[in-house]
C-alpha cells in the first residue's frame, strides 16, 4: 500500500462519516489527508492528524473523530493496526504484505517512480544564473546553476511544463566596461579601472582579432569598441554556454535584454500599465506608482532624459514571459538583489497578477570553496573570482552539483573540497553513488548465484527490522519530490537519498540476498532482491533529479 493508497482510503472513511451526518466536505480530497512518518517507528508506518484538521470546521472532538476513522481502517485489507493517540493522531501499521508489495511498484513502474502532478498542465518559466557575459560564471552563478537544473527536473517530475530561461544582459554600462577592457589587453594598456582583469581578458581579446580578420588598431576608438563589443560578448557568452553545458546545464530560451529596447516592448508595457491607471508623470520623468501595491516607493521607468530605467527591462520582460502563456514565473537572483523583491512584486500586482503565484523570486546566498581549511580566494583563469571552472576541476560535476544542492539555498554554504575527493562514506555523494552501485553489485551477484525475482515474490516475508526501515523510507519518495517541487526546495531530494542510501548499507548488513554455501535459493533471497532493486530504482530516480550520475561500480 503506497502512501496514496492510504490517504484515499482515509478520505472514503471521512466522506462516510460526513454523509452519515450531513456535514460538509467540499474541498476535502486527498491532499488533505495529511500522512507522515512517526518520528518514533514504534508507534507505526504512518500517522494522520486528519481529525484534527475536521475537529473546528465540523464542531466535532477530534479524538472521538479519530477513533471513529481508526475503527473503519480496521478494516481495509493491508492495514494491521490503527490506533488514537494524544489528541486525536491516527498511528496506522501496514501489515508485511501490504508494506513490501511496494517494491514491485516501485520496480515496475521503474524511471516513473516518484512522480506526480502537482503542477500537471502548469507552465513554469525557471529563469536562473543570467549571469552578465562579461567573464566566468562565479560561484554565486554556479550554484544558481545546480540548483536551478534541480528544481526544473522536480517540477517536471510533478507534471510541470518546464521553459529553463536565462537573460542575456546585453544592454548597459557593464558590456561598454568588457569592451574597454578587451581594448585595453589588446593594446596592452592597462586595465580601465571600472574594467575586467584576468587571463580570460586576454584571451578573448585574442579571439576577437582573429575573428575581425583586419587590423583593429586603423578604426577609430569608437568603432573599435564597437568591434570588440558586438564580437567579444558573443564569445564570452559562448564560453559561458560550454561550461554550463559541460555542468550538464542547458537552457530552452537565451533571452537578450536589448531585445526589449530593439522591439518596442519597453514602451508597450508602459502604455498597459497607464491604461491600468498606474503611471504618473513627474519632473519631466515617467513614473509607476509601485507604492500602492506595497513598495517603498514610486519607481522612475522612463528617466527626464528619454532614457529607459533599469526597471523598465523588467516591466517589459515581466509582461512578455505572461504573454508566452507562462502561469508561473520563477526568478532565481543573488543575494545582493534582495533590495529588488518589493519593487517586481509590487510590478506584478500592477499588471492585475498575485505576487508569489504568477511571478516568485528566489534569493539565493554566496558560496566559499574551502581547502585545506582556507577559503579560495582567487582564480587561475579569472583573477579575481572563483568560478565554475574551477569547482568542476577541483572535484568533477558530480561532486560539484552535489554539494551545491544538499542545502538550502537561502544559507551560506562553505564546501570543503578535501572532503569532496574523498571516497569515503564521510563524501555524501560517494555515500549515495556508493549505495547505488552495490544495488547492482547484488544484483549481478545473485544472477550469478541463480536468484531471480520473476522465480518467486512474497511481500510477506520481509519482517526483519532493517527491512521495515528501508521499506519505510522508499515509501517517501514521491511526498519528498511533491514537497521539494512546492517548496522550490531540491535540497529536500538529497538528503532524502543520503537517508535511504544509509537504511540500505545497514540492510545490507543484516539481511542476505544471496544464499551461502549449498543453501537453496527461497522466495525470501528472492523478494529481497525485488527490494534490493527497488532501492536501486529510488537512488537512480533521486540523483537524476539532481543532474548526478548512478554508476553501477565504483
Amino acid at each position: 500500500m503506497t502512501p496514496q493508497d492510504l490517504q484515499l482510503e482515509i478520505l472514503e472513511r471521512i466522506k462516510q462519516y460526513a454523509q452519515s451526518n450531513d456535514f460538509d466536505c467540499d474541498g476535502i480530497d486527498a491532499s488533505f489527508v495529511t500522512i507522515e512518518r512517526p518520528k518514533n517507528r514504534e508507534h507505526g508506518d504512518w500517522a494522520s492528524s486528519v481529525s484534527l484538521k475536521l475537529a473546528k470546521p465540523w464542531g466535532v472532538n477530534p479524538r472521538e473523530l479519530a477513533e471513529i476513522l481508526a475503527q473503519e481502517l480496521l478494516n481495509v485489507q493491508g492495514i494491521e493496526s490503527a490506533e488514537v493517540a494524544g489528541p486525536g493522531f491516527i498511528n496506522i501499521r501496514l501489515s508485511a504484505a501490504s508494506a513490501g508489495a511496494l517494491v514491485k511498484t516501485i520496480v515496475e513502474q521503474g524511471p516513473g517512480y516518484g512522480q506526480g502532478s502537482l503542477y500537471k498542465d502548469v507552465k513554469l518559466n525557471l529563469e536562473f544564473v543570467s549571469a552578465n557575459p562579461t567573464g566566468p560564471i562565479h560561484m554565486g552563478g554556479t550554484r544558481w546553476a545546480a540548483v536551478g537544473d534541480s528544481l526544473a527536473r522536480v517540477l517536471e517530475a510533478v507534471g510541470g511544463e518546464v521553459t529553463r530561461e536565462y537573460y542575456f544582459n546585453d544592454h548597459g554600462a557593464q558590456i561598454d566596461r568588457f569592451s574597454r577592457s578587451l581594448i585595453a589587453a589588446y593594446l596592452g594598456e592597462p586595465a580601465p579601472e571600472d574594467g575586467y582583469g584576468g587571463e580570460y581578458i586576454h584571451d578573448i581579446a585574442s579571439r576577437v582579432v582573429a575573428a575581425y580578420g583586419n587590423d583593429l588598431t586603423v578604426l577609430p576608438r569608437e568603432e573599435m569598441q564597437e568591434v570588440f563589443r558586438s564580437i567579444g560578448v558573443e564569445l564570452m557568452f559562448g564560453e559561458i554556454k560550454a561550461s554550463l553545458h559541460e555542468f550538464g546545464v542547458d537552457f530552452d530560451v537565451y533571452f537578450h535584454e536589448d531585445s526589449l529596447h530593439e522591439s518596442r516592448a519597453v514602451e508597450r508595457a508602459v502604455e498597459r500599465l497607464r491604461k491600468l491607471g498606474h503611471i504618473f508623470e513627474q519632473d519631466g520623468a515617467t513614473w509607476l506608482r509601485t507604492t500602492e501595491f506595497g513598495d517603498d516607493k514610486d519607481r522612475v521607468i522612463i528617466k527626464s532624459d528619454g532614457q529607459a530605467a533599469y526597471i523598465a527591462g523588467d516591466l517589459a520582460y515581466y509582461l512578455d514571459k505572461r504573454e508566452r502563456g507562462f502561469d508561473r514565473n520563477i526568478i532565481m537572483l543573488g543575494a545582493d538583489h534582495h533590495g529588488y523583491v518589493a519593487r517586481m512584486m509590487a510590478m506584478c500586482a500592477a499588471f492585475g497578477d498575485q505576487p508569489g503565484v504568477n511571478l516568485e523570486i528566489m534569493i539565493g546566498q554566496m558560496v566559499n570553496l574551502v581547502r585545506d581549511g582556507q577559503p579560495m580566494r582567487m582564480s587561475k583563469r579569472a583573477g579575481t573570482i572563483v568560478t565554475l571552472e574551477d569547482l568542476v576541476e577541483a572535484v568533477g560535476v558530480d561532486a560539484g552539483r552535489y554539494a551545491l544542492v544538499r542545502s538550502s539555498s537561502d544559507s551560506q554554504l562553505d564546501i570543503d573540497l578535501d572532503l569532496l575527493g574523498k571516497k569515503t562514506n564521510d563524501n555524501p555523494v560517494f555515500y549515495v553513488q556508493y549505495a547505488h552501485a552495490r544495488t547492482c553489485a547484488v544484483g549481478r551477484n545473485a544472477e550469478a548465484s541463480g536468484v531471480c525475482r520473476e522465480d518467486g515474490f512474497a511481500p510477506e516475508l520481509l519482517k526483519h527490522e532493517a527491512e521495515s526501515q528501508l521499506l519505510g523510507a522508499l515509501q517517501e519518495f514521491p511526498r519528498i519530490v511533491t514537497q521539494a517541487a512546492e517548496l522550490r526546495e531540491p535540497h529536500r531530494v538529497a538528503r532524502y537519498i543520503e537517508e535511504v542510501a544509509g537504511y540500505y548499507h545497514r540492510w545490507y548488513d543484516k539481511c542476505r540476498v544471496i544464499p551461502q554455501a549449498d543453501e537453496e535459493v527461497t522466495d525470501l533471497h528472492r523478494t529481497r532482491l525485488w527490494l534490493n532493486d527497488a532501492t536501486g530504482q529510488v537512488l537512480r530516480n533521486g540523483l537524476g533529479l539532481l543532474g548526478v550520475s548512478a554508476p553501477e561500480r565504483m
